[in-house]
């Protein structure tokens, strides 16, 4: 008796999810101003703090971690719909783009 319940129950969630657009960013940067590795972490921070304040992504540094002139970030979005996070991947493009504090070294976008 249970077999049916859970078929119907399957039939309903189904029918409840839909789909998820993501989003990901991975950028390179080089910090020609930094001398240590807690000049390039003050810039990392404040680059991850500007950016969730002005945009729903999660950032995460990737690559280069002990590496105090680059860095590579990696910016991921989610929503139900394609032109939500192609927006929000060219926001976050532009938003790279007008720092003085670094140099944008390469982008590229990913929509999985």
């Amino acid at each position: 008796m249970i077999w049916p319940v859970k078929a119907v129950f399957l039939t309903v969630y189904r029918w409840f999810i839909e789909p998820m657009i993501i989003g990901l960013l991975q950028a390179s940067i080089s910090l020609p101003e930094a001398r240590s590795l807690k000049d390039k972490r003050m810039v990392i921070r404040s680059i991850k703090d500007r950016a969730l304040n002005r945009m729903n992504v999660s950032i995460a540094e990737v690559g280069h971690q002990n590496s105090w002139r680059r860095s590579d970030l990696a910016f991921v979005t989610i929503s139900a719909e394609k032109s939500v996070v192609e927006k929000r991947l060219s926001e976050i493009g532009e938003f790279l783009r007008s720092n003085p504090r670094y140099v944008l070294i390469d982008y590229r976008t990913e929509l999985l």
